[in-house]
C-alpha cells in the first residue's frame, strides 16, 4: 500500500510540473511586459494551474478508486468463499465420525478435531500439537510399517496413502483404525501440508475376525453343512447355494454336483416322509427344525442323517438363507440297536436268573432242613469214633454255612427285585443295641475295645432289618478280620452333614491290600482273606442294602492297621 501511495504521489508530481510548463509557455506570448500584465498573467497561470492540478488529481484518484473496488470486491468474493469453505469444513467435521488431522509438516504442527476427544476418550489439554504425540500412540507392532508408507508418500515416491493399525485411547486400550491423507504442496511442489481423516473400524476389524472364525469352523468342522436360499416356489426345500467340505466326504457329492439342487434329491425310498412332512411345514413358518430320516449318497449307500434347518436373517430382519447341520449317525442308530436287543436279552436273563434264584432257593432249603433235624438227632446219639465226630463236625458246619449263604442270596434277590422299600425315622443308637446283643457272645469272647460316639437323640430315614444287617455285617467283620497280636478296637462314630448324616465304624484289624483289590471290594463272591467261613457274600450284601436306601458306603484300609468304612444317608 505504501508503495502505492509513492507512486501516486510521483506521477502527481510530474504531472503538475508537466502542466505548469505547458501552461506558462502558452499564457508568456499572450500578455505584454508591464506590472498589471504580469499580475494579470500569473493570477490566469495559477488559477490555470489549480484546475488543471485538480482535474488531474481527481482522474488518478477516480482511476484507484476504480481499482480499489475492484480489488475489494475480489477480496470479498474471496472472504465470503473461504467462510463457505469453513462452514463446510465444520458440518462435514460435525456429520462424520472421522478424527480428522491437520499436519504442517515444515513447523511440525499438529491440529486436531474434536474426534480425537470423542472417539478416543482425550481431553483437550492431553492432546498433543507435534507428529510425535500421534506417532507414540501407534501401536509398537504396527508403527514401523505404518511410518514406512507414510515417509514414502511424504517423499512423493508414493501416490496416495492410507493404512489400518492400532491407535491408543486415554484408556490405555487401543482401537484399530483406517487412516489415509492428501499432501499440499507449495508454487515449487514442495509438501508443506498432509491433511488427513482417522476412521474408527473395531467394529468392522472385530466383525472380520468373527467371520473369519465362522469362515473356519464351517470349513474345518467334520459336520457337514449346507447352506440354502428361501425360495420354495418349485421345491418344499430350497435350493442349495453351499457345501462345505464335509458335506462332500459324507454324501460323495462335489458342490458343482449339487449346488442350485434341493436336498430333496437325497430322499429315496426308505426315508421318513413324516419327518420330510415335518421339516417342509417347519420351512413354510420359517421356524427352526431337527429330524432323523435315512439319506442315500452318491453311490446309493443309505446312512441315517441327523438333519436341522436353522433360518438366518439379514440386518433388516428379513429371512434370507436357511442353515443346515447334518451328521451321519449311521453308527449311533447301529450302536442303539445293538444296545436295545443287549437290554432285552440281559432283562430277559435277569428274569431267568430271579426265577433260578427262587426255584434254587426253594429246592435247597428242604433238603437242608431235612440235614438240619438230622444233625440235631445226632447231637443226642452218642459217637465213641474221634474220626466220624470230626466228620459230623466238618459236615455241621458245612451245611450251616451253605444255610447262611442261601439265606444272603434271597435277601440279594429280594432287595435286587424291589428297588423301593419300606423306610422310617429310627434312632441309630437302638439299631446298635440291637447288634450289639445279636453279637454279645462274640464280644464276650474277644472282648474289643468299642468306643461309641452317637447321640442319642440322632436319627436317620431308613430300614430297619437293612440297617440291622449292614451294621450286623461290618461289626462281625471287625470282630472276625481281628489282628492277633494285638487288641481289637473298634470305633463309632455319627457326624451330621446339613441333611446328612456320615456313619463311621473303623478298626485295628488285618486290613485289605486296596491296591490290589479296590475296585472288588464290593462285588459278589469277592474274598481277601483265607478264613474258611468267608462266603464273599457280606460286603456285596451291605453296599446292595445300602444304596437300595439311597445311601452309599466308602472305604479306607491298610494292610495290618485296619479299616474305615464311612456310610452317608438323608436324615429325612
Amino acid at each position: 500500500m505504501k508503495s502505492k501511495s509513492n507512486i501516486i504521489s510521483f506521477v502527481f508530481i510530474i504531472a503538475s510540473l508537466f502542466l505548469a510548463i505547458i501552461m506558462h509557455l502558452i499564457l508568456r506570448g499572450s500578455f505584454k511586459n508591464d506590472f498589471q500584465s504580469l499580475i494579470t498573467f500569473h493570477f490566469i497561470k495559477d488559477v490555470s494551474f489549480i484546475i488543471a492540478a485538480g482535474l488531474l488529481l481527481r482522474f488518478i484518484i477516480a482511476r484507484n478508486d476504480k481499482r480499489n473496488i475492484s480489488i475489494l470486491e475480489q477480496l470479498q468474493t474471496i472472504n465470503t468463499e473461504i467462510k463457505d469453505s469453513n462452514e463446510r469444513y465444520d458440518i462435514v467435521a460435525k456429520a462424520t465420525s472421522d478424527t480428522i488431522w491437520d499436519w504442517k509438516i515444515q513447523e511440525d504442527e499438529f491440529v486436531w478435531n474434536k474426534g480425537i476427544q470423542g472417539i478416543f476418550g482425550y481431553k483437550k489439554e492431553e492432546v498433543g500439537k507435534t507428529s510425535s504425540w500421534w506417532f507414540d500412540r501407534i501401536h509398537p507392532e504396527d508403527s514401523l510399517k505404518m511410518s514406512v508408507k507414510l515417509y514414502s508418500f511424504l517423499e512423493q515416491k508414493t501416490e496416495r496413502w492410507q493404512d489400518e493399525y492400532r491407535f491408543k485411547c486415554a484408556d490405555g486400550s487401543y482401537k484399530y483404525v483406517f487412516d489415509r491423507g492428501f499432501l499440499v504442496k507449495d508454487a515449487d511442489g514442495k509438501a508443506i501440508r498432509m491433511i488427513g481423516a482417522i476412521q474408527d473400524v473395531t467394529k468392522q476389524k472385530e466383525e472380520e475376525q468373527r467371520l473369519k472364525l465362522l469362515e473356519t469352523v464351517i470349513t474345518q468342522t467334520k459336520d457337514a453343512v449346507v447352506i440354502t436360499d428361501t425360495d420354495i416356489s418349485k421345491n418344499p426345500i430350497p435350493n442349495i447355494i453351499f457345501v462345505n467340505q464335509a458335506f462332500t466326504k459324507m454324501t460323495g457329492y462335489k458342490p458343482k454336483e449339487v449346488i442350485g439342487k434341493s436336498p430333496v434329491m437325497f430322499t429315496g425310498a426308505k426315508s421318513d416322509l413324516s419327518e420330510l412332512e415335518k421339516l417342509s411345514t417347519a420351512i413354510k413358518n420359517y421356524k427352526e427344525c431337527f429330524i432323523e430320516t435315512i439319506s442315500y449318497k452318491k453311490n446309493g449307500e443309505e446312512y441315517w442323517v441327523n438333519f436341522s434347518m436353522i433360518p438366518v436373517t439379514n440386518k433388516e430382519g428379513e429371512h434370507s438363507h436357511w442353515i443346515s447341520i447334518q451328521r451321519d449317525v449311521t453308527k449311533e442308530k447301529n450302536q442303539e440297536r445293538e444296545r436295545e436287543q443287549l437290554i432285552r436279552e440281559l432283562t430277559q436273563n435277569n428274569k431267568d436268573l430271579k426265577q433260578f434264584s427262587y426255584i434254587t432257593s426253594h429246592n435247597f432249603r428242604a433238603p437242608l432242613s431235612n440235614l438240619t433235624g438230622l444233625l440235631h438227632l445226632l447231637e443226642d446219639v452218642p459217637i465213641e469214633n474221634d474220626e466220624l465226630q470230626e466228620i459230623l463236625n466238618g459236615f455241621k458246619r458245612s451245611t450251616h454255612l451253605l444255610n447262611e449263604t442261601i439265606e444272603d442270596l434271597v435277601k440279594v434277590v429280594i432287595i435286587k427285585d424291589n428297588p423301593s422299600i419300606l423306610k422310617e425315622d429310627i434312632s441309630i443308637k437302638e439299631i446298635f443295641e440291637n447288634v450289639f446283643f445279636q453279637l454279645n457272645n462274640q464280644i464276650n469272647l474277644y472282648k474289643p475295645t468299642i468306643k461309641f460316639d452317637i447321640e442319642d437323640s440322632l436319627t436317620i430315614h431308613i430300614n430297619k432289618a437293612y440297617m440291622e444287617s449292614i451294621i450286623l455285617n461290618l461289626m462281625s467283620n471287625a470282630i472276625k478280620y481281628r489282628s492277633q497280636d494285638k487288641t481289637p478296637k473298634i470305633s463309632i462314630k455319627a457326624v451330621e452333614k446339613e441333611n446328612f448324616v456320615n456313619l463311621v465304624i473303623k478298626d485295628n484289624g488285618i486290613g485289605i491290600d486296596l491296591d490290589k483289590n479296590g475296585d472288588k471290594i464290593f462285588g459278589l463272591y469277592q474274598r481277601f482273606h483265607d478264613y474258611p467261613d468267608s462266603k464273599g457274600l457280606g460286603l456285596y450284601l451291605v453296599k446292595s442294602q445300602i444304596e437300595a436306601m439311597g445311601g452309599s458306603i466308602e472305604v479306607e484300609s491298610q494292610v495290618g492297621k485296619g479299616t474305615q468304612f464311612t456310610l452317608t444317608f438323608k436324615k429325612e
